[in-house]
Parts: C-alpha cells; sequence; structure tokens
C-alpha cells in the first residue's frame, strides 16, 4: 500500500524512536532507579510502582485521556472527551502536529503522561498503600495531567493561546509532578521513623544505570517536541545534554565542598535536576545560554534541597522520599523562568512560527521590546501559578476521596516487613533455590531455629 501524500516517513520514524526513547526512561530505566535507590525491602513494591503506573497510564491515555488533552475544546483548558483514538479511522488521519498519523501523536504523548506519574511516585515510595496508588493513577491522569497538558500544549488550550514557552513539558511534567508528589506525600503521610531516620540505596550500581537511560532518554524527550526530524530537534538535543552535563558536575562541586565527599546519588540529583531545567527551554535557547541554565540547575534546587529544605516547617514534616518536589518541582519552573529570559527569538521562530511575541527578556531589551519581554516573563510566572495551583487542590481531592474507599497509607505491620508483606516477593533470592539471606541459615531467623538436618 503506498503511503499518503502528506506523510512525510523521516519525520514520522524520528516521532516513533524519539517517543520509544522516552519510554525506555520509565520502563526499565525510572524503574530501575526506584528499585535501587530504596531500602532493600521496598525495592519491588517501589519498581512495582512505576511499572504499573505506565501501563495504567497507556491505556486511560488510549481510551479517555488522550483527547481530553488534544482534543476538541470542551472548556479553555479542558478537552472534550471521546472514544475517537480506537477508531482506525481516526489514528491512520493526520495528526493535530507533524507530518504523519495520529497514531504517532497518541503514543508520543502517552509516554509523556506516564512519567509524570512514575515521577509522582518517587514522592511516596515506601508507605503508600498499593492499592490506593492504582485508583489515584488513573484519576490524577484525568483531573490533572489533561488539564495541564490542555492548556499548555494544546493549540486550543487558553495558556498556549496567551503565550506561555513550555518547550517540553518543564510545567506540564515536572512542575506538575513536584507539587501533586509533595501534596501527595503529604496525603498519604511518612515512612516509618526507622525508615526516615536510615534509607540507604540497596544497589547504587544499578541506579547509575538506571539513571544512564534516563539521560540519553532524555534526547527523545526534548528532541521529539518539535514534532519533526529538524533543526530545531537537534538545537534541543544538543542543548540538553550541555545543560545537564554542566549541571550534574556543578552538583558534585558543591557536595565536596560543604560536605567533603563526592556523592554518586547526589550527582544523579544534579543530572535529573539539569534534565529538567532544560526540558522548557530546550530548543528556544542558544547553547550558552543551556550552560547557564545547568549553572543555575546545579545551584538552586541543591541550595533548596540542603539548606531551605531544612529551616521550612513544612517541607520538614512532608516526607517527600526522592525529593521530587526539589528535583522536578523547583527545577521545572527555574527552567521555565530562564525560559522567559533567556529565550532568543530566532529560535523560537522555528518552534513557534513567526509569531513575535515568543521573545526572552534578555533578547527583548536588546532589541528596544522591553514590554514584550516584561510580559513574556510574566505569562510564565502565571504559568507556573495555575499549574502549582491546580495540582494541590486536585491532588488534595483525589486523595481525599481515595482515602474514603482504601487506606492511603500501609499499615504499621507492612511498613516494617516491605515487600514480602504487600507483595509476597523478595527483590534478592540469592542464597539458594528461592531463599533469601533473612530466611537462610545465613541469617539470624534462620540460624536460631535451625535443624540439624537443615544444616547438612
Amino acid at each position: 500500500m503506498s503511503s499518503p501524500d502528506w506523510l512525510n516517513k523521516g519525520d514520522n520514524s524520528w516521532q516513533l524512536a524519539a517517543a520509544t526513547l522516552v519510554g525506555l526512561q520509565s520502563v526499565p530505566g525510572l524503574v530501575i532507579i526506584y528499585g535501587s535507590i530504596v531500602k532493600k525491602k521496598w525495592a519491588v513494591n517501589s519498581a512495582f510502582m512505576a511499572l504499573y503506573a505506565f501501563a495504567a497510564v497507556v491505556v486511560c491515555w488510549s481510551i479517555w485521556a488522550f483527547r481530553l488533552s488534544f482534543g476538541d475544546p470542551l472548556l479553555p483548558f479542558w478537552g472534550r472527551p471521546d472514544l475517537a483514538v480506537l477508531s482506525n479511522s481516526y489514528i491512520t488521519s493526520p495528526g493535530f502536529a507533524g507530518l504523519y498519523p495520529a497514531a504517532t501523536l497518541v503514543y508520543f504523548q502517552s509516554v509523556f503522561a506516564a512519567i509524570t506519574l512514575i515521577l509522582i511516585a518517587g514522592a511516596l515510595l515506601g508507605r503508600m498503600n498499593f492499592k490506593a496508588w492504582m485508583i489515584f493513577v488513573p484519576l490524577w491522569l484525568t483531573f490533572s495531567y489533561s488539564i495541564g497538558c490542555f492548556s499548555l500544549w494544546s493549540p486550543n488550550g487558553f495558556l498556549s493561546k496567551a503565550g506561555v514557552m513550555d518547550f517540553a513539558g518543564g510545567y506540564v511534567i515536572h512542575l506538575s509532578s513536584g507539587i501533586a508528589g509533595l501534596t501527595a506525600a503529604y496525603w498519604v503521610g511518612p515512612r516509618i521513623h526507622k525508615d526516615r531516620e536510615r534509607f540507604p540505596p540497596n544497589n547504587i550500581l544499578l541506579t547509575l544505570a538506571g539513571a544512564g537511560m534516563l539521560w540519553l532518554g532524555w534526547t527523545g524527550f526534548n528532541g521529539g517536541a518539535p514534532y519533526a526530524a529538524n533543526i530545531d530537534a537537534s538545537v534541543a538535543i544538543i542543548n540538553t545534554h550541555i545543560c545537564t552535563a554542566t549541571s550534574l558536575l556543578i552538583w558534585l562541586c558543591l557536595d565536596i565542598s560543604f560536605f567533603g565527599k563526592p556523592s554518586v546519588i547526589g550527582a544523579v540529583q544534579g543530572m535529573i535536576t539539569g534534565l529538567v531545567s532544560i526540558t522548557p527551554a530546550a530548543g528556544l535557547v542558544q547553547s550558552s545560554s543551556a550552560l547557564l541554565i545547568g549553572l543555575f540547575s546545579g545551584s538552586i534546587p541543591w541550595f533548596t534541597m540542603m539548606v531551605l529544605h531544612k529551616r521550612i516547617r513544612f517541607l520538614k514534616k512532608v516526607d517527600d522520599t526522592l525529593a521530587i518536589f526539589h528535583t522536578h518541582g523547583i527545577a521545572g519552573a527555574l527552567g521555565g523562568l530562564l525560559t522567559g529570559l533567556l529565550a532568543d527569538p530566532k529560535l523560537t521562530k522555528l518552534f513557534f512560527g513567526d509569531d513575535p511575541k515568543f521573545i526572552g527578556l534578555v533578547y527583548a531589551l536588546k532589541d528596544g521590546r522591553v514590554r514584550a519581554g516584561f510580559r513574556q516573563m510574566g505569562l510564565q510566572v502565571v504559568g507556573i501559578l495555575f499549574v502549582a495551583a491546580w495540582n494541590v487542590v486536585v491532588t488534595t481531592a483525589i486523595c481525599l476521596v481515595i482515602r474514603m474507599v482504601v487506606a492511603l497509607r500501609l499499615s504499621e505491620e507492612e511498613l516494617v516487613v516491605g515487600d514480602d508483606a504487600i507483595h509476597g516477593e523478595d527483590a534478592y533470592a540469592v542464597w539458594g533455590d528461592g531463599e533469601t539471606y533473612e530466611r537462610s541459615v545465613h541469617g539470624h531467623e534462620g540460624f536460631d531455629g535451625v535443624k540439624d538436618e537443615e544444616m547438612m
């Protein structure tokens, strides 16, 4: 069968590849990170929260959430729900953007939605009831993610029309997950005291492997945002890696300067804040600006996490397991503000077209368009306020509804035992045929009551 005239095979191939790279960031990327960066007793539960979220989002996205996020407008911030994606005539027709079918766009956007929910899980590891998580995922996707997505990314969204710049998800994905994660962590409650005081990673090498997949996968994350294999995609990709490398190094230097040791986990945190902060700006700023963004993304979230977090009572109270608020919420908002400051109009034309309103404040001052520059900065602030406020309210409502049906937090007994109590499975069975250390002759439980024949 011949291809339709409107299909660009190169763009379609790149978009499918970019989507798969983003998918690999979650499965297995974040599955590996979550399973290895937590205490051994939480490895299975943490990894499975990520895997479940990915599967649940893909199904919900395909049935109704894609059209809520990119469909015909129902409200200025929400699309009209329908079952169009399940229709062959729809998914084989041209998508709303790019020279390829709607099926490609559905797939591409589904992995972005999935990783957002998985990021929220990072704030809740080590104590959230898995059944509550199963309910949370579709509800938050429907009533929170789709709102931000439509408002900022749909051509019909009110923030998109106003001119808020969010190239690849600094607001839609990272700011929203950071705020929602912090809010949900407040309502779910903290880990048990013992876990909160000491929560060592069970396998730092695996954490690094997952981090590497996350970093390189961001090539598709930001490189796929222009919806084409074009110059802007190339600019976005190189800026992503420049900013990320800079951010990692800045974080590392700060750790060494203040704590005396080069922390591997700290370096991963710096890598993540670099990836997050460049996301809203990747294809809109020069590479020199990407370097500057990396300088800020490696230092400001470090300061909020290492200094401010310990001084603000509310932040000390809320148990955000992997500091998602700092690495994604703060870093996403920072990236959005720096986009409003540093966006180059020559590059914004590549992404937004010949609309003169998209200009960073630095270039507006240089070109004598002061009002346009401050307008853009104001819009970036409005975008932050809308996304943050909406996520606080909706995430709170969702948690309150769920806890009327099932407990948000695991029981004390389950919190003490972890994976085996929740799933009946352990992460590491290395001493025998499915026998773990604690239950073997090498562990104290087995040693106390071991029988002679078991020792033979």
